[in-house]
């Protein structure tokens, strides 16, 4: 039995599988060119992929977009969907918590300055 619906030899539109490479967390993990990045990881078996602040793991639970728990860091885009963004060759993967990343500060921001190059409040104008 084929877990295609429409047998490769068969297949009048011609679809052909194409094997892609991804990277997760920095093990490579094979999927099929189309496959979403959800699907390259349930198909490798790895069935959760971020925590919660409580340890609980969390992967796909809705599938469609809906609920966030998906949730990870493709290149340095944070907060992608898994179930909804298409594994493309070569993207590089990374789990994430709910953590919340600290923003860098630029090496010429001294105190009383914020990164955006507003004056902070130092306490004395309250």
């Amino acid at each position: 039995m084929s877990p295609r619906r429409v047998r490769a030899e068969s297949d009048a539109v011609g679809r052909r599988e194409r094997p892609l490479r991804i990277t997760v967390d920095g093990e490579p993990v094979e999927g099929i060119e189309g496959q979403s990045i959800a699907g390259v990881l349930l198909a490798a078996d790895r069935l959760a992929w971020r925590r919660q602040r409580s340890g609980a793991p969390r992967g796909v639970f809705c599938g469609i977009g809906v609920c966030f728990d998906c949730l990870v860091t493709v290149g340095s885009e944070r907060d992608v969907r898994a179930c909804r963004r298409r594994a493309r060759e070569g993207d590089v993967v990374t789990t994430q918590t709910r953590e919340p990343v600290a923003a860098p500060v630029p090496p010429d921001a001294g105190p009383g300055r914020r990164d955006d190059g507003a004056d902070a409040p130092t306490g004395e104008e309250l």
